[in-house]
């Protein structure tokens, strides 16, 4: 506790935590404040203890996995909201840069563990994504969208939400009859399965895991819309070098975030080459608030190795070399937020079938990285960007209005 007082006296002062010791003592942190919960930990092991100070995000995580801290009031949503919370990014307070050593230890982790060549890129998507469609039907929305959703209004169902989503997307695509639409990472196929229902266009979906595959492929025969959305199993580069222009839209939803930031210019450069001359393409990307950063510890060892997430100058100095032009940019703030909580919710409801499916570290390890994600969109430096780019300046209409319009529509 000696150890742990300074830290958490200077971090928690709005809200309560109270910390008890293995060997019973306890000691409170904060005080009760509006809007801030109270969370009582309990830690069984003082190698739990020890585990935070050497490496606090990673190091809660496997405490808590491995049960030496426990949660005796409130769960661990609390818990990561209350230390998040009192220390938000967007908080006003002094800005202290790291220091240039720092900088660049904190950088060259990231980039040498995302550089993401093709084998190692598929070995990353199997190890998140290929668990099992089963985990994700319990906790997503029926048609499995697995990125953040897009909320009008805050009292929306995650399933109307997930729809709004892919109709603000579509009608940010301008669409038309007979156009062929890239889907890239396209999931489990709902985009590319809603894309070709709106509007009269053939899709062809890619991914890296063999599991969302079998199922997209499954789902766009029971939709009826097999004849218009292939999927393939295949990496982006090597369609890159096998349809050079052959695609007069591209989308992209949540997949750029396992690119990897080495890849950047790459992943822009085959974008470019498989558009057509007039082509557009939406890029949906977690992003980060401010400068490039680090991954952390805790998602690359455990949930997205290879992962970053980009910060928005990086993304757009990298898509400059393949002369895209940026025509839109959109911030959503808290929209992933507000869907992170809900999958929270339908992971925290189905509790014993994700233990038989799996086992309790793997449901704490789920619990912990909803948890910290929640707490990332809600008081961290993350949100979600939508960028729009086309090749040609003509290929558009020359004011926004046309989204709208067919957002509408398609609603």
């Amino acid at each position: 506790m000696s150890i742990l007082r300074p830290f958490l006296a200077r971090v928690i002062r709005h809200g309560q935590l109270t910390v008890l010791s293995p060997d019973g003592s306890s000691e409170s942190f904060g005080a009760p404040a509006a809007g801030y919960p109270e969370v009582t930990v309990r830690f069984t092991t003082r190698k739990g203890m020890r585990r935070i100070i050497l490496d606090p995000r990673l190091g809660a995580a496997e405490a808590f996995m491995d049960g030496e801290m426990e949660i005796v009031q409130g769960d661990i949503m609390e818990l990561i909201g209350l230390l998040r919370a009192n220390t938000p990014w967007d908080r006003g307070a002094k800005l202290k840069d790291k220091t240039a050593l720092g900088e660049w230890i904190e950088g060259m982790k990231t980039r040498l563990n995302s550089i993401n060549r093709r084998r190692s890129s598929r070995a990353n998507v199997a190890h998140h994504y290929d668990i099992g469609n089963d985990l994700y039907r319990l906790f997503l929305d029926s048609d499995m969208q697995y990125s953040c959703a897009y909320w009008p209004r805050p009292d929306m169902t995650l399933e109307d939400a997930q729809a709004a989503k892919k109709a603000h997307i579509a009608a940010k695509l301008a669409l038309a009859p007979g156009q062929r639409v890239l889907d890239i990472g396209c999931g489990w196929g709902g985009m590319a399965i809603a894309l070709a229902q709106l509007e009269r266009v053939e899709v062809l979906g890619i991914t890296l895991s063999e599991e969302q595959l079998a199922l997209a492929r499954e789902r766009a025969t029971a939709a009826g819309v097999a004849d218009r959305v292939r999927f393939e199993l295949i990496d982006y580069r090597d369609l890159a070098e096998r349809e050079v222009g052959g695609f007069d839209r591209i989308v992209s939803v949540g997949m750029f975030e396992h690119v990897g930031a080495a890849n950047f210019e790459t992943f822009f450069r085959a974008c470019a080459n498989l558009m057509t001359a007039d082509g557009v393409m939406l890029l949906h990307t977690i992003g980060r608030f401010g400068k490039p950063g680090a991954t952390d510890a805790f998602t690359r060892k455990y949930i997205f190795p290879g992962g970053y997430i980009p910060a928005l100058s990086e993304t757009v100095a990298a898509s400059e070399k393949s002369r895209l032009i940026v025509t839109d940019v959109e911030t959503l703030r808290l929209h992933y937020a507000l869907t992170l909580r809900q999958w929270y919710a339908r992971t925290l409801a189905h509790r014993g079938e994700i233990v038989a499916m799996m086992d309790e570290r793997f449901y704490r390890m789920w619990t912990f990285y909803l948890a910290g994600a929640t707490a990332a969109f809600e008081s961290g430096g993350m949100g979600n960007y939508q960028i729009q780019f086309a090749r040609s300046r003509h290929a558009l209409p020359l004011t926004r209005d046309y989204m709208a319009e067919a957002e509408g529509h398609y609603l």
